[in-house]
């Protein structure tokens, strides 16, 4: 596997948390083990990284109920037809993920819409799948135009996707900086979860927050009109962090480069 798992076990849920090799941007998905079947979180970029998502599914021997895509970024939809089962979106991230249509993935396969276009809509609120309450909740801007955050209360654990990254080069692209302090705020304060699932990194607890305020302080200061200059500044102020393709794709949204 080129992919890494860890496992939260929560009781009645466990949740497998698989992230991808620096190549596809660490993106993670969730398979969130209830106790008769699995909810998949985000379906990976490359089809081969969703394939071992998949296969190691198999392994835990319940069948994948559904498909969850948080929003309508290709590294977390492309290999969602791998899954076989139903994709479940909110309706503005069904509709974006629609409007985008085929595309090619960085391996140069082709994504066809219609295999990957949610079908099934979330509805934010509250509901109890296989005995688990689940809370759905929609997000806008930051570093998404539309997101939806999963909260399990019972087990304490927010899955988060990407409104947090962990140890991970956040991308800009949106060019939303404040609407991403904002979204990071409301989720800082609610204190009952003290499991945060990143959509880019391993899963963090809620110091996270604190640390992404501080990387988007950072980059907002950073930021100016050339590229290359803010790529080399981000990384020096954070080396160790895993993710500078996202710097790149993100550059191409900023500054009009891929660098």
């Amino acid at each position: 596997m080129f992919g890494t798992i860890t496992v939260l076990d929560r009781g009645a849920v466990r949740i497998h948390t698989y992230v991808a090799p620096d190549d596809s941007v660490n993106v993670t998905t969730h398979l969130i083990e209830t106790p008769n079947r699995i909810i998949a979180v985000d379906g990976q970029f490359l089809a081969g990284y969703a394939d071992e998502v998949v296969a190691y599914a198999h392994t835990i021997g319940k069948p994948l109920d559904r498909l969850i895509v948080t929003h309508a970024h290709p590294d977390h939809y492309y290999g969602a037809a791998r899954f076989g089962a139903p994709i479940h979106a909110l309706a503005a991230v069904r509709d974006q993920i629609a409007a985008l249509g085929d595309a090619l993935d960085p391996t140069g396969a082709t994504v066809l819409a219609a295999d990957v276009t949610p079908t099934v809509e979330v509805v934010p609120g509250s509901e109890v799948i296989d005995g688990i309450p689940f809370v759905f909740e929609a997000y806008s801007g930051g570093e998404a135009a539309d997101e939806l955050v999963i909260k399990l209360p019972a087990q304490r654990v927010l899955v988060a996707q990407d409104l947090v990254y962990h140890d991970i080069h956040l991308f800009l692209g949106n060019n939303d900086i404040a609407g991403w302090r904002q979204a990071l705020d409301k989720l800082a304060v609610d204190g009952a979860y003290d499991a945060v699932l990143a959509g880019h990194g391993a899963p963090a607890g809620p110091e996270v927050f604190a640390e992404l305020q501080r990387y988007l302080d950072d980059a907002g200061v950073l930021l100016g009109d050339d590229g290359d200059a803010y790529k080399a500044a981000i990384i020096r102020r954070y080396p160790n962090y895993s993710g500078r393709l996202l710097i790149d794709i993100a550059n191409g949204y900023l500054f009009g480069t891929g660098h």
